[in-house]
């Protein structure tokens, strides 16, 4: 993973992660379809996490699949990330969806920084984040259809609760390249920034001032949204405010507030 994916803990529980093979503009080959996996395992893991930031460094955020990486005799069924499309070998997803649905399942929210190009891949695993700061100029494509294909890396789970419907069709039927300002006018983008890497990390610091508990909860309940029932939703909302109301972090959230204090919560 070292020389693909980097890791760093900042202050405050904040996770600096980044995609480092910046000589191929972070393009996706067997290499880093399998860091980007064991990042985010390791994410899971990762005791005192509260919030992280992902982006990508040289001139691009992810620049999609690396071409030069597929084989032309590999078989139909197999992905380019590895094992079977068809095979659920990562929970619900199979390994190259899990590169950007992975995001999605993390306990903490995770909040792209993406500048340069965002393309195919790239723009899933930027939709798979809870909050996406985009440089206006960012170029970003729905890639698959160039190469008659269809997204398939868990961008259609992700987009159908952040994109419109005709709009959506409109970018996958044509694979058309839009920039940074567009993609937050159509919904691709939560903020434009000159500097999306330092709003990212602003929004981080935020972030991991609140009641890390509540923070999770209310993550849980944002990814429900795409699927449960308004009955199911409602019940989830009672069954996380349970969890948290009167817990030693809520009486810390109200009483930081109200004497003017920094916050001190425990994980």
């Amino acid at each position: 993973m070292k020389d693909r994916i980097s890791i760093t803990m900042l202050e405050d529980g904040i996770a600096d992660v980044r995609l480092i093979r910046a000589d191929k503009m972070n393009a996706l080959d067997g290499a880093m379809w399998e860091a980007l996996a064991e990042a985010i395992d390791t994410l899971k893991a990762t005791d005192g996490l509260r919030v992280v930031v992902l982006s990508g460094e040289g001139r691009a955020f992810c620049a999609g699949l690396d071409l030069s990486s597929l084989s032309a005799d590999r078989d139909p069924g197999a992905s380019s990330a590895g094992g079977s499309l068809s095979d659920r070998t990562k929970g619900i997803a199979n390994n190259a969806q899990y590169v950007a649905w992975g995001w999605r399942e993390l306990p903490v929210p995770v909040i792209a920084a993406v500048h340069g190009v965002a393309f195919g891949a790239g723009s899933q695993i930027m939709a798979a984040a809870d909050i996406r700061i985009v440089h206006p100029d960012t170029r970003i494509a729905i890639m698959e259809m160039r190469w008659g294909l269809v997204p398939d890396v868990g961008g259609m789970a992700l987009w159908r609760t952040q994109v419109a419907d005709d709009v959506l069709r409109e970018m996958i039927y044509t694979n058309r390249e839009f920039n940074g300002s567009e993609a937050k006018l159509l919904g691709f983008a939560t903020h434009v920034s000159d500097e999306p890497l330092a709003h990212a990390m602003d929004l981080a610091r935020a972030i991991a001032g609140k009641n890390p508990h509540a923070v999770r909860g209310a993550k849980r309940l944002c990814n429900m949204l795409g699927h449960a029932s308004d009955a199911e939703i409602l019940q989830a909302e009672s069954d996380e405010q349970v969890k948290v109301i009167r817990t030693p972090n809520q009486i810390e959230a109200v009483m930081a507030h109200m004497q003017k204090r920094a916050p001190n919560f425990v994980d």
